[in-house]
């Protein structure tokens, strides 16, 4: 299926597997910005995807462009989605030089992650704010996720966008019980030059060929010993393998916080994927395997599975699930 940014959600009550991506019209049959859901029983075979959520019906949003990177998530009896959003028309000002600015002028305008709730997995959702995202608006932030900690805190951890910082973060920020707002500063968790493994990237036009470092797509884990994991996307640059060719491109990593704390120390994996995959979340199917779901390639992305294991603190790719992958005509059965 066409899809960006996958999350499932396995409903135990209905044996349903819900996966939600960013609302493709040519696929989902309705125009506009949004989120979009398929449904499976058994992860190979997905309905035709249904529209939960539309920026053009929400009044008094923000932004409406975007709807990036959605996840669905319960928390106190209802369902709250998460998207990212943003408005090229609304500049942003540049940052002063230092741990949120660059040291020069790049293009910023208005992104974040907006919270919106519904009473079934189904929506339809309404934001909750329409005035602004849920991380500092002044702040060009993208792919926010849910984490609770053990007290029972939530917490919206997010990436904070190379274009403000060059070396793009990992930051986190309380929320409100309700979800609804935040409460104190954000915290910061790791840059991505932390990934020993990385190799420098120049994209075309960067000023001064200055080769920033992205954070994408978020996820955490708690592994039975308590650590926490962080699921984490970002690019590297062209290497040569041990065969003679040549690979690079996006990739799916993770950290580790081997204290079980959020707010780390962070240690750093290395990829779980690369070939030009990632955003990728975990998740348990009803048979209790361990999965991961991610898109390949970055263009004209679908869907990819894998079946995973915990050892310790550390995450092991057992195989791709090559026997779930359906038909171009799959996601069009009911």
């Amino acid at each position: 299926m066409p899809l960006h940014d996958p999350f499932v959600i396995a409903d135990e009550r209905t044996r349903t597997y819900f996966l939600y991506t960013s609302n493709e019209p040519s696929v989902s049959g309705v125009q506009g910005v949004g989120t979009m859901v398929y449904r499976s029983r058994d992860l190979r075979d997905w309905t035709r995807p249904v529209v939960v959520f539309r920026t053009d019906e929400q009044e008094g949003i923000w932004a409406r462009d975007g709807g990036w990177a959605p996840e669905v998530h319960a928390w106190d009896g209802r369902y709250y989605l998460f998207t990212t959003l943003h408005d090229e028309g609304r500049v942003l000002p540049v940052a002063p030089a230092g741990r949120w600015g660059t040291p020069f002028p790049l293009p910023n305008h208005a992104r974040g992650t907006i919270t919106a709730v519904s009473d079934s997995l189904l929506g339809p959702f309404t934001v909750v704010d329409p005035s602004g995202p849920t991380p500092p608006a002044h702040l060009m932030t993208l792919d926010g996720t849910l984490h609770v900690d053990p007290a029972g805190q939530p917490w919206m951890v997010y990436a904070h966008e190379w274009l403000q910082t060059v070396d793009g973060t990992m930051e986190a920020v309380r929320l409100a019980p309700d979800l609804t707002g935040t409460i104190g500063e954000p915290v910061f968790l790791f840059k991505a030059s932390d990934a020993f493994w990385l190799g420098e990237q120049i994209p075309a036009g960067v000023p001064h060929q200055l080769a920033p470092y992205v954070t994408d797509g978020p996820q955490l884990h708690r592994t039975p010993d308590g650590a926490l994991l962080m699921l984490w996307s970002t690019y590297e640059k062209n290497r040569a393998d041990a065969d003679g060719t040549v690979s690079g491109g996006y990739v799916q990593t993770y950290a580790v916080s081997r204290s079980g704390e959020l707010t780390g120390p962070w240690e750093q994996r290395r990829p779980l994927v690369r070939d030009d995959s990632g955003h990728g979340m975990l998740f348990r199917a009803f048979d209790g395997r361990l999965m991961m779901i991610l898109h390949r390639p970055f263009e004209n992305a679908r869907g990819k599975l894998y079946e995973m294991r915990i050892e310790g603190d550390e995450l092991r790719v057992l195989r791709q699930r090559t026997d779930l992958d359906g038909d171009e005509a799959g996601a069009a059965r009911a």
